[in-house]
């Protein structure tokens, strides 16, 4: 193969981007290094800039390339590849300019995969890495264990001509037909959110076996599905929060296409995508981090991540910590960002533990949750600019830090998770004292916020299952008359959290199969470890009917605007909890006994008139006064007075 000559002008955009920021960190704390700023790297001018290409790779035409790699300090790169047999000739060593490394090469088959790497500094401590940009990665440890039905012709590894993970890539990019060009994301307050792993989802654990499951999601009421993290992570058994590559699906859930036929399958469905993706830490597997590391761990040079994670709690630190300070950081989440949204039309993000998106020192016993106004500056700045390519962009930070800062980020416009496990958990096992059970927190107006910015769940990935500490833990104290431990017991009680939980306005999320009252427990198989897949469930009449609870739930959400109300009143700190939604058609009352005896409570429902119950059909009448209420254990009613 042969270099070509150079190419001015009508250069195709590759699928990478990158992006520039303009401002500087003044922030060094000491405990992280002094972000790197390095004036001569300036994208705007230089022969690369001139050439329209990217950092990545750009296809110029049928038969060329042009790869360009960001590497600030580095002597000398060479491209090596199938296309000159892993050679590092002079012809394959790439030209400098302006702190990025390019070359071109002609004379290449269409529609062949060709494998290649960069050799950094051949002569001095030369370091072997795959392209950081890459769309699709060859891993000589872990593609062979990926089924032909998820992945089928996955390209050869060179085996025996180089080491480590390589790039593949070909000059013809392939092609996907959209269906549905333009989706509009569901609005905050009507979003209901099902969070899933791919892996743990279908007994296939594949992305494409996942799109056959889409009319069980659609009949729930789920409008949006939050994919854990699915770009390229470590291994091929993972929850994805050890990623490596930013801008290539994980193959062993599926092929490009098929994460693509997902998505325009669940917008054909009025479903939102949501990718949850880590941009707080990298692992060693990472270009980004290997390009620059010292002693196991990135070096002062690195220009994209922190020597040292700024929290000083163990329990805080995940493998490399990005420095968000950096304008080259800031750049790199830009074009990641970027890329998901257009190439994958991805409707938003889960942004993971973003209380690390700054340089801000923590002390061994923090988890950062004191308002920091420099991570404020930072999520604002990723924002604004996922914001410009789309309006309705669904931007959700796992913050949970303290509520000032929360409020300031959800009035900007992002969206915050709420943890209410611990709360709801107690409430379904039925240890209601001492106000255990409130469920207060999970509303934005009680804690002061302007906008229905609030997504709160009883589940996640992250918490022990509803039902396993039902059945291992509930309340057994009025046996045999009412035992929590009890399988049909445990589920009505569940069905009653969701009916008082759901009628809570605001955004709402739950975890894959808690519908169907999943109750193995996180830490089976280990608490990363691949757990049971029990679509049997389904077809149990006492779990349909948990199912078909948060079915009529998220579709009175979804169609009743009363549920996405303003207006609204919660009695939820005691066992016998209460949610009363006004709007000017329409009054709703929801409310449970949590308690494990018969309780009694003097409900106000607002006005006088009859009142029918969603699930039984009986009508009540009331007056202008208080009513009497009484209620069995686990017992839960939803009444509508409609004017």
């Amino acid at each position: 193969m042969k270099q070509t000559s150079i190419i001015s002008f009508c250069i195709l955009l590759s699928m990478s981007f990158f992006i520039f920021a303009c401002e500087e960190n003044p922030i060094d704390d000491g405990g992280k290094k002094p972000p790197v700023i390095i004036p001569e790297c300036h994208p705007a001018t230089g022969k690369i800039a001139a050439m329209g290409l990217r950092d990545g790779v750009t296809r110029i035409g049928n038969d060329s390339l042009a790869f360009v790699i960001f590497a600030p300090k580095k002597q000398t790169i060479h491209l090596i590849g199938d296309f000159n047999n892993w050679q590092s000739t002079d012809e394959y060593i790439m030209e400098a300019d302006s702190c990025r490394f390019w070359i071109k090469i002609g004379s290449l088959d269409v529609n062949k995969y060709y494998a290649y790497q960069y050799l950094i500094n051949k002569s001095n401590t030369p370091i072997r890495i795959a392209d950081p940009y890459s769309s699709l990665i060859l891993d000589p440890n872990n593609d062979t264990y990926i089924a032909s039905d998820i992945y089928p012709n996955i390209p050869a590894y060179p085996t025996g001509k180089t080491t480590g993970i390589v790039s593949a890539i070909s000059t013809q990019q392939e092609s996907y037909n959209w269906k549905i060009q333009n989706f509009t994301a569901p609005k905050p307050e009507k979003l209901n959110i099902y969070e899933l792993l791919i892996r743990d989802f279908t007994v296939q654990r594949s992305i494409k076996a996942a799109k056959e499951k889409l009319p069980y999601l659609k009949n729930l009421g789920i409008n949006a599905v939050e994919l854990m993290p699915f770009n390229e992570f470590e291994g091929n058994d993972s929850w994805g929060y050890n990623p490596s590559f930013y801008f290539a699906p994980d193959k062993a859930y599926g092929t490009s296409n098929d994460y693509k036929a997902f998505i325009d399958e669940c917008h054909a469905n009025g479903m939102a995508v949501i990718m949850d993706i880590v941009l707080n830490h990298s692992y060693g597997q990472s270009p980004l981090v290997r390009m620059y590391m010292e002693n196991g761990k990135p070096s002062a040079e690195n220009p994209w991540y922190n020597t040292k994670s700024n929290f000083a709690n163990p329990d805080a630190q995940w493998g490399h910590d990005f420095n968000h300070e950096s304008p080259h950081t800031q750049a790199f989440v830009d074009s990641v960002c970027a890329y998901w949204m257009k190439e994958y039309k991805i409707d938003g993000y889960r942004f993971d533990f973003t209380k690390g998106f700054s340089n801000t020192p923590y002390p061994t016993n923090s988890w950062g949750s004191s308002y920091d106004a420099a991570r404020i500056k930072n999520l604002k700045r990723i924002y604004d600019g996922v914001k410009k390519r789309n309006p309705n962009v669904i931007f959700i930070c796992e913050h949970l830090s303290e509520n000032r800062e929360e409020k300031e980020l959800a009035d900007y416009g992002m969206m915050l998770w709420s943890n209410m496990n611990y709360n709801a958990n107690e409430m379904t096992m039925g240890w209601v004292e001492n106000n255990k059970s409130n469920l207060s927190w999970a509303s934005y107006k009680q804690r002061g916020w302007q906008k229905s910015h609030l997504v709160a769940y009883m589940e996640s990935h992250d918490e022990e299952r509803l039902m396993f500490k039902n059945l291992e833990w509930g309340n057994d104290t009025q046996k045999p008359t009412y035992n929590v431990k009890d399988l049909t017991t445990a589920l009505q009680r569940n069905a009653a959290a969701a009916v008082v939980f759901f009628s809570i306005p605001g955004p709402k999320m739950i975890w894959q199969f808690g519908e169907l009252g999943y109750d193995v427990s996180i830490d089976f198989n280990g608490r990363l470890g691949k757990k049971p897949i029990r679509w049997e469930y389904y077809e149990q009449p006492e779990r349909r009917a948990l199912y078909d609870v948060y079915a009529e739930m998220f579709n009175l959400r979804i169609n009743h605007p009363v549920f996405s109300t303003t207006d609204f009143t919660l009695d939820v700190d005691a066992a016998f909890k209460t949610v009363t939604l006004k709007s000017p058609s329409t009054t709703v009352v929801a409310m449970a006994n949590f308690d494990v005896t018969t309780q009694t409570k003097n409900v106000n429902f607002s006005k006088a008139g009859t009142w029918k119950e969603h699930f039984s059909g009986n009508e009540i009448s009331t007056s202008a006064t208080p009513e009497t209420i009484i209620l069995n254990p686990g017992e839960y009613r939803l009444y509508f007075n409609r004017n």
